[in-house]
């Protein structure tokens, strides 16, 4: 006989880490909360603010029950999609297309074939932020200087490489860290590091309270014929610039963007999926986001389809019919 299962059973085996996918083999799973797990990134950074934003903006108790988990950010939440361990995530939309295709980053892993796209969210700026005292005034005066590159699995390391290495810069040059960004900015306000990198949405706590209680920083521009070729390369880096004082007393400084994104994965219900991408572009989501963190201003229904370097998921495809984005 097929046991019957209550609320507080879906509850319970949702906290024992079963994906929404297994759940909704049960009957009687569209009679409970359907809970849907956003991975973002570090505390310090814009994904967990955008994320817990947008979670609480969405979730319907009893119904539909959103949460923002943080995490090593955009590759470790594609890893957890494709084990099931998230229902969906941020990631850098350079990220995405390398999971998708096997390419990149993932050149050699299994392609993330079932990597689905739910909205494209805001661009997320290349920061090399440097402390004031290390005189860096250019990618190249990197050279020699201790900096965090950011943790193994984040998209903000591959990245980095990638610029490092259009100026003519390899990890020998450089005497590499590999931390979080506030981790990275205590280290600068110690004298043990003299720089980072960072990749989000400005402005971030962690530069923030560093440029205000640290001594002060210099945002490191990204410019010259490096770039030109650099966007011939990778066509998902756009031109961007971080505007002065966004940081206390930091110049404005010419910078590269990917777009931040926010996927799941083919084997969750087109109608959850549906229900979620609906939620975003809502109203009451609307208010939260203009009104939250500095990025929610720029996560617009218009540009929700920008840069998608993988598949719409059915779900959100049927609501972007429905919208009139897509024909």
């Amino acid at each position: 006989m097929t046991k019957e299962f209550t609320r507080r059973d879906v509850a319970r085996l949702a906290a024992a880490g079963l994906s929404i996918a297994a759940l909704q083999s049960r009957s009687a799973f569209a009679q409970g909360p359907t809970f849907f797990r956003i991975g973002t990134g570090g505390t310090a950074g814009t994904y967990y603010p955008v994320g817990g934003m947008i979670a609480n903006a969405i979730s319907n108790p009893p119904n539909l029950i959103l949460t923002a988990q943080a995490s090593n950010g955009s590759v470790a939440n594609i890893n957890g999609i494709a084990s099931g361990q998230l229902e969906s995530g941020f990631t850098q939309a350079d990220v995405a297309a390398w999971a998708y295709s096997g390419t990149g980053l993932f050149e050699g892993k299994p392609k993330a074939e079932d990597l689905r796209l739910i909205a494209n969210l805001y661009p997320e700026s290349i920061h090399f932020v440097a402390g004031k005292s290390a005189k860096v005034k250019s990618i190249a005066d990197l050279k020699g200087k201790r900096i965090s590159l950011d943790e193994p699995g984040s998209g903000t390391l591959v990245d980095a490489r990638i610029i490092l290495k259009a100026f003519g810069i390899s990890e020998s040059d450089i005497k590499p860290e590999y931390v979080k960004p506030n981790q990275a900015a205590d280290k600068i306000r110690d004298g043990s590091l003299d720089a980072f990198v960072f990749v989000g949405g400005y402005p971030t706590s962690a530069i923030a309270e560093l440029a205000a209680t640290g001594g002060g920083v210099d945002i490191v521009p990204i410019v010259g014929p490096q770039v030109d070729e650099l966007r011939k390369q990778y066509a998902f880096f756009a031109e961007d610039e971080i505007p002065a004082g966004t940081y206390k007393g930091a110049d404005a400084a010419k910078t590269l963007a990917v777009g931040a994104q926010w996927v799941t994965s083919a084997k969750i219900s087109p109608d959850v999926v549906y229900e979620v991408t609906k939620a975003l572009w809502a109203d009451k989501t609307r208010a939260a986001l203009d009104a939250g963190h500095a990025k929610g201003k720029m996560i617009r229904k218009e540009t929700a389809l920008a840069g998608a370097g993988v598949p719409l998921h059915p779900g959100a495809e049927k609501f972007y019919r429905e919208a009139g984005l897509l024909k």
